[in-house]
């Protein structure tokens, strides 16, 4: 009897013991529940304070120079080269004489064509005499008139065929290139010289939309060359194309005055240096605040200590991995800049610090 006693004894013991372990651990793994809901309805994030700052709207652009004239020219006439006048890496006016071509069988052609209109003159003088005593028609006179007109035409153009013969610079420049020798003998369309025009340089550069909108024709720009690291040039927007590129930039063309020594030359390499006087202020955020992108106009912004409301804002100028802000938010507020994607209208949030 007693052996039964003390079983049953014995049982409820190990019972209320084994009770009192579920119970515990019951509690514990609720605690430990509530422990990650809390934890997974608390997204991290960290957040910006908006505020003002001074616009920095100065920029630069890099480019190569090109020649502000480049021409290649061509004889215009025929025959033989008996002098040349200039070489290469010299310095020519326009209308100075380059080079000179035979004209030997031009002043043949040239009195030839004037004998010719000697003697037809004579015999307009004889029709006109002869019209007014009946002896030749008005269709006969007005043939030798036409004739007249067409001999003067012909003297005309062995004249400017004797004045091709001195071949004359027809810009400005330096010979980059002469490509005929004494002796030659030339066509219609043989290349002569190349004349490169340096006094004025163009830059050409390149702009992206937010940038191109602060330029017009006529602004002064600081140009800047490499090997020139002590100068600074002078120079201005001479043309800003009306639309972009594949790359979505915006060609630009500058002109520098290089008149002075002529120290830059066509192919180097310069930096367009582009400032404004009004530097204003305004709100300005980093670009990785916005929901999805720019053009998706949200933000996430922080309302008390742990929620976050999706608003919505208009955006201005990007500059780099900022945001202008012209509209949505105001000085005070946090931006949430991680995170977003974790987050809807409402949600919890927990703030993380750097």
């Amino acid at each position: 009897m007693k052996k039964i006693i003390v079983t049953i004894v014995v049982l409820v013991a190990a019972g209320l013991f084994i009770g009192t372990v579920l119970t515990n651990n019951k509690k514990k793994n609720q605690e430990k529940v509530e422990l990650v809901n809390q934890g997974s309805g608390a997204a991290a994030v960290k957040v910006v304070t908006v505020s003002k700052k001074n616009l920095d709207q100065d920029f630069s652009s890099n480019g190569n120079f090109a020649p502000n004239q480049d021409l290649k020219f061509a004889s215009e006439t025929s025959g033989v080269v008996t002098g040349i006048r200039v070489k290469e890496g010299d310095r020519v006016g326009k209308g100075q004489i380059l080079a000179t071509i035979d004209q030997k069988y031009l002043s043949i052609d040239m009195q030839t064509a004037e004998d010719a209109l000697q003697k037809i003159k004579v015999d307009q003088e004889r029709y006109a005499s002869s019209f007014k005593t009946g002896g030749v028609t008005q269709a006969q006179l007005d043939d030798i008139n036409l004739q007249v007109r067409n001999a003067e035409n012909r003297v005309a153009q062995a004249k400017t065929k004797i004045g091709d013969s001195h071949i004359k610079a027809p810009i400005s420049g330096v010979i980059n290139k002469k490509y005929i020798e004494v002796g030659a003998y030339l066509s219609p369309g043989t290349a002569l010289f190349d004349i490169v025009d340096v006094s004025q340089l163009k830059l050409n550069v390149s702009v992206n939309e937010s940038q191109v909108v602060q330029l017009q024709v006529g602004s002064k720009v600081d140009i800047k060359v490499p090997v020139f690291p002590e100068q600074t040039f002078s120079g201005r927007v001479s043309f800003i194309a009306p639309k972009a590129d594949e790359s979505l930039n915006f060609p630009l063309e500058i002109k520098v005055d290089n008149a002075q020594g002529n120290k830059i030359r066509a192919g180097m390499y310069g930096s367009a240096v582009f400032k404004f006087e009004k530097q204003g202020e305004a709100i300005v955020i980093p670009r990785s605040a916005f929901v999805g992108s720019v053009s998706a106009n949200q933000v996430y912004i922080l309302e008390g200590a742990n929620k976050v409301r999706l608003t919505k804002v208009t955006p201005g100028a990007i500059m780099g991995e900022s945001v202008v802000i012209l509209s949505g938010l105001t000085e005070g507020q946090s931006v949430v800049v991680t995170g977003q994607i974790n987050l809807v209208d409402g949600a919890t949030v927990a703030v993380q610090k750097d």
